[in-house]
């Protein structure tokens, strides 16, 4: 079979082991889904017949792949892994028959209509069954689009989303919403709802149970302050940018936004607003008295006098000159 290319390949792409003879069907269909999921190895009853089609549809950096085949089993092997240059989660969507996802000893079972997901960086076995045919839509969801989404170093296990009690119909019907409409609709638009069904399926796991989420509120307001004193102080520093405080801290610059978000703000007002009331302190102290404004700016990280002036009227409703003469 010949190899495509995934950054070559079109938006919407289609193996279809009817297409090649009877003894190379099984093997056309490894090499089918190795493509459209990363390595996995497949294992088969059959030597000879293996009716399957595998049809990918491309979400930004992640994929639908819809799947269609025989009773078998696929591993997802530790030289599988090894052999991988990307890590992503398995996030499926059962349509037909039974799957059982064997991970870190949990065994998880998917019917119809139901969400499961697992770690492609851990090796896990998906046992098919239940049925002559059976069908999937896996979403092919790359681990930093999650990750990002959740509480940083938050770990977790195979999962069956679905039954969340509160947002576990919404998964399964965001998940049968996109499955059905995502070639009917624009790229960007699919890309979006893919957004909404991973913000979903993160509150899902991050709400488990109270404990942790509670560890979770609790490491959120611990980050929130180192997040607080590292762009304290990095205020001077002209051009300061929410990827070089996110690297101080050790923690994702979507986690950065949402942080400061949480407490009603946005990285971007909170800088401007320390450094205005720095500057507002300084031309306050009589020690500085003999400091040029502009020098006082330049301190705080401002770059341009009447930026600063006009960000310093806003703020306090006069001229830094007419503060300092108060």
């Amino acid at each position: 079979m010949e190899q495509v290319n995934s950054g070559s390949r079109p938006r919407h792409f289609i193996w279809d082991t009817g297409e090649t003879r009877p003894a190379e069907q099984f093997s056309y269909y490894r090499e089918a889904i190795c493509q459209a999921f990363m390595n996995l190895t497949p294992e088969s009853a059959t030597t000879s017949r293996f009716p399957a089609k595998v049809e990918t549809i491309r979400l930004g950096a992640g994929a639908i792949n819809r799947v269609v085949f025989p009773e078998h089993t696929v591993n997802r092997s530790r030289a599988d892994i090894s052999a991988s240059t990307e890590s992503c989660f398995y996030l499926n969507f059962k349509l037909a028959g039974r799957c059982r996802m064997v991970q870190g000893g949990r065994d998880v079972s998917l019917s119809r209509g139901q969400v499961g997901i697992c770690d492609s960086d851990r090796e896990v076995t998906l046992l098919h069954d239940r049925g002559p045919t059976l069908e999937v839509a896996s979403f092919w969801v790359p681990s930093r689009a999650l990750r990002e989404r959740l509480p940083p170093s938050f770990d977790f296990g195979v999962e069956r989303v679905s039954d969340d009690p509160f947002v576990g119909h919404l998964i399964v019907e965001t998940a049968r919403a996109l499955n059905a409409g995502a070639l009917r609709m624009t790229e960007d638009e699919a890309v979006g709802l893919f957004g909404v069904l991973l913000d979903l399926v993160a509150l899902s796991l991050s709400r488990r149970s109270r404990a942790q989420t509670a560890e979770a509120a609790g490491f959120a307001d611990a980050t929130a302050l180192a997040l607080r004193r590292a762009v304290q102080e990095r205020l001077s520093e002209q051009g300061l940018t929410v990827a070089a405080v996110a690297a101080v801290v050790g923690i994702s610059e979507r986690y950065v936004h949402k942080l400061f978000e949480r407490a009603g703000t946005t990285f971007s007002d909170y800088v401007m607003d320390r450094r205005l009331d720095g500057a507002a302190r300084d031309l306050n102290d009589t020690a500085k008295t003999d400091r040029a404004i502009g020098a006082i700016a330049f301190d705080w990280g401002f770059s341009d006098l009447s930026h600063f002036t006009r960000r310093f009227k806003q703020r306090f409703g006069c001229r830094p000159r007419d503060w300092r003469g108060r």
